[in-house]
């Protein structure tokens, strides 16, 4: 029988309804800024309070491993599969799955011959229970797949040994309530653990029903096993409304939990900091570096006075501007840019949110924007649920009250602009203090915060900055640097399949030459033609399409341009040249696409598809290369024409948006290529293209990140399971970088901790800095860091 606590109503929808309001929602409350900071932290452990599991409510059984029949649904896909009898029992069985390192994406595919209907249910979570049989710890995931297709994934990191619960809401407030932060607070507290979103929410995705259950693992190293078991749907506990009030405190620390790194006063944060700066006057760095960071010990190449690449002995080498092999390894986005998170206060001045055209710098690069006192006077609280996260914020006349700034838009999250305020910048402030004298355009903390950086990378013994670094580094001639630029403007687009960070720049338009030469000139002018530019970084991460999947998945820019007429379409009319070249006649077209276009000019105003043989495939295929030959072409050449002598570092392509097409494409205009590999390392298998490649190869950002003992809610991209195992996936990883001949260098993403309330473009809140808010290094990470740049040149040669 159905139990009627379980049916949905209108009255939960309501609820639902008015707290989704009480985040979105604006009111022109004149509350003050100032709030009441909490003396003392909670420090919940998972037996210091009631499990809020304790008397778990079954709903449902969603996998039965005692079912011979269920048996059937599970697909392997790189795995091997066993069933075995449980441990605690002599006849439950479980499945022990081995996830091989041999394949990127190992999956365990649980399918049912019809989809599992949960529309008769109401606010639960998914469960199941889980023992990490590895000799390390697992980084598991597991995604919802509905019959549209659309995915929603989960993952977790499960220390070695760990025999426990782990969980996700999938139903009720809990579930359906946007934070703006990418890490959920745990929204019960338990001895079960809460599985972290992999998947930007999605509002019109709808999962009551589930027609596959995948679990996997990405980028492992080493083959990693777990047993499964009782898969299963439960009741939500008694939604806690409190959960997000109070959480962060004047540091931007957790209130709510407490951690090693915690500072309690101004008083500790000075301590800390004059201790951290005697240890590093002491420190002479690393041995046997040149200026640059090269290796003095390896024979000399030829100097040219900026870096360049060679292959020396079947590997390939940066080599700096003095000779020198030179490995690069260092942090990126060292800068304070996008560093800020939303305070729920917006202004009744929509002046403050125009753009213009002719800007450069997107928006999750801007640094502080200073708010009118007009604008301030006209506040209101657009978020009370996201304002009631601070114990405190400063009021407008406090000293701290210089770190506000704001967003005039945000890519992800319920909030679309509003103030934000820089906790890290303040610290740095309490940290450091203010003498009043300004060097440049930046207080004297901030100038302090520039050289307490320097020491640490030559202390910690990184070579390089990596993308995303304080131009004010630029002219330091103290480590060298990567430059980057983002080619924004008015130019024509298209769009993917999937947009991950925005549509796709049409590159055949001549507005978007016209945009990269501005962008580029005004890298050119920053840079000075320094030698401490290692290279250029031009845009990120581009939605090119996927590498494998649908063909609307990877070529679905190409199908978006087809769809375009000639006239307002650059890419299209490109491509109608190409085709009209291979084809001359429309008949011929018609007949390899088994299309029905009644002339060539038909096919200029509307060429959509929907059937897809497999000769338009591979015309497809083309015309996605030629997209990607003239964005490459575009930028290429304009780097060159200004700076000749800097080595072009291509686009940063992601694993989700590297098309081979694309890939072929950079190779002729790219003096090193450059992915974001966000997985437990290189693998041998997966990347092992690159051999033939040949061409020299710079991981542009990777990192590991723990919620254990950081206070953070998110662990990032890849999860370690406390910040011990956090700094040895980090080695693991670069022991994999430095093994594979065609690598020049690996970026960490990022330096600093993001706001454990989001960061205010995106909500982004993960463990991934090398130091904490409050500027206080991570000690795991930091002796990691100096085991691995210690010894990376003499292993690389030695190899």
């Amino acid at each position: 029988m159905k139990n009627p606590q379980l049916t949905k109503k209108v009255s939960f929808a309501l609820s639902a309804i008015a707290f989704a309001i009480a985040l979105n929602g604006c009111s022109h409350d004149q509350q003050g800024l100032a709030k009441t900071s909490s003396t003392t932290k909670n420090t919940p452990t998972k037996n210091s309070q009631t499990d809020a599991f304790a008397k778990e409510q079954r709903i449902a059984s969603l996998i039965d491993f005692d079912d011979q029949q269920q048996l059937s649904w599970l697909h392997e896909s790189d795995i091997s599969l066993t069933q075995i009898t449980s441990s605690d029992s002599l006849v439950n069985k479980q499945v022990a799955v081995e996830f091989a390192k041999t394949g990127n994406i190992s999956t365990l595919r649980v399918e049912p011959p019809k989809p599992w209907d949960l529309s008769q249910y109401e606010n639960y979570n998914i469960a199941f229970d889980v023992e990490n049989t590895s000799a390390e710890s697992i980084h598991l995931y597991l995604s919802l797949e509905n019959p549209n297709g659309e995915v929603q994934s989960h993952s977790i990191s499960l220390a070695k040994g760990y025999k426990g619960t782990v969980y996700f809401p999938l139903d009720g407030i809990e579930a359906e309530t946007d934070s703006g932060m990418w890490g959920d607070v745990p929204p019960w507290t338990s001895k079960d653990d809460l599985m972290v979103w992999r998947s930007w929410r999605n509002a019109e995705q709808n999962y009551d029903v589930v027609s596959a259950l995948n679990f996997f693992t990405i980028g492992i190293l080493e083959n990693k096993s777990v047993i499964l078991d009782d898969v299963r749907l439960r009741a939500n506990p008694a939604h806690d409304p409190n959960v997000m009030v109070g959480l962060i405190d004047k540091y931007g620390q957790n209130a709510k939990q407490s951690t090693p790194l915690d500072v309690h006063s101004d008083a500790q944060l000075k301590q800390q900091a004059e201790e951290e700066l005697a240890e590093l006057a002491k420190s002479s760095g690393m041995p046997d570096r040149s200026r640059f960071g090269g290796y003095t010990k390896a024979p000399k190449r030829e100097a040219t006075g900026f870096f360049r690449t060679e292959k020396v002995d079947g590997k390939w080498w940066m080599v700096d501007p003095e000779g020198y092999l030179f490995f690069s390894h260092g942090p990126a986005n060292v800068r304070m840019a996008n560093m800020s998170t939303l305070t729920g206060i917006d202004y009744d001045q929509p002046s403050i949110r125009e753009r213009t055209s002719d800007e450069i710098t997107p928006e999750d690069s801007m640094g502080i924007v200073s708010v009118p006192q007009s604008a301030k006077e006209k506040r209101y609280v657009i978020s009370k649920a996201r304002n009631d996260m601070f114990e405190w914020l400063p009021s407008y006349d406090d000293e701290l009250s210089e770190h506000y700034s704001y967003r005039r838009s945000t890519h992800k999250g319920p909030i679309p602009y509003g103030e934000t305020y820089s906790f890290y910048r303040a610290n740095l402030e309490r940290r450091y203090g203010d003498d009043g004298v300004s060097a440049g355009s930046d207080p004297s903390y901030v100038k302090r915060w520039h050289d307490v950086t320097t020491q640490r990378m030559h202390d910690w013994g990184f070579t390089s900055f990596g993308n995303w670094v304080d131009p004010a580094f630029y002219q330091s001639e103290q480590v060298p640097y990567f430059a980057n630029g983002w080619i924004i403007g008015d130019y024509q687009t298209l769009s993917g399949h999937t947009n991950h960070w925005g549509l796709m720049p049409d590159p055949f338009d001549p507005v978007f030459a016209q945009r990269a030469k501005i962008t580029i000139d005004a890298i050119a002018e920053n840079i000075q033609g320094s030698p401490w530019c290692a290279g250029i970084f031009i845009d990120n991460e581009k939605s090119w399409g996927e590498r494998e999947g649908t063909v609307s998945q990877r070529y679905g820019v190409i199908l978006d341009a087809l769809s375009k007429n000639s006239q307002q379409s650059p890419a299209k009319k490109a491509f109608t040249a190409h085709l009209q070249q291979k084809y001359q006649k429309i008949e011929g077209l018609n007949s390899a696409w088994s299309s029905d276009f009644n002339n060539w000019q038909t096919f200029e105003q509307n060429a959509s598809v929907s059937n897809h043989t497999e000769t338009q495939i591979a015309d497809l295929s083309k015309m996605l290369e030629m997209l990607g030959e003239q964005y490459f072409k575009v930028v290429h050449n304009t780097l060159e024409a200004a700076l000749p002598e800097h080595l072009y570092m291509g686009a940063r392509m992601a694993n989700w948006g590297m098309p081979d097409e694309i890939i072929t494409a950079s190779l002729k205009y790219s003096d090193v290529l450059s992915f974001n590999i966000y997985e437990e390392g290189v693998q041998e298998d997966y990347w092992k293209f690159l051999e033939d490649v040949d061409l020299p190869v710079v991981i542009g950002e990777f990192h590991i990140g723990s919620t254990t003992d950081s206070g953070m809610y998110n662990p990032g991209i890849v999860h370690g399971a406390n910040q011990q195992d956090r700094a040895q996936m980090y080695k693991d990883y670069m022991q994999s970088v430095l093994d594979k001949p065609y690598m020049v260098g690996a970026h960490w993403f990022q330096y600093i901790d993001e706001p454990i309330s989001g960061r205010a473009f995106d909500g982004e809140n993960a463990n991934i800095g090398f130091v904490t808010v409050t500027d206080i290094p991570y000690p795991h990470m930091i002796q990691a860091v100096k085991d691995v740049t210690s010894t990376m040149y003499q292993k690389r040669l030695a190899d």
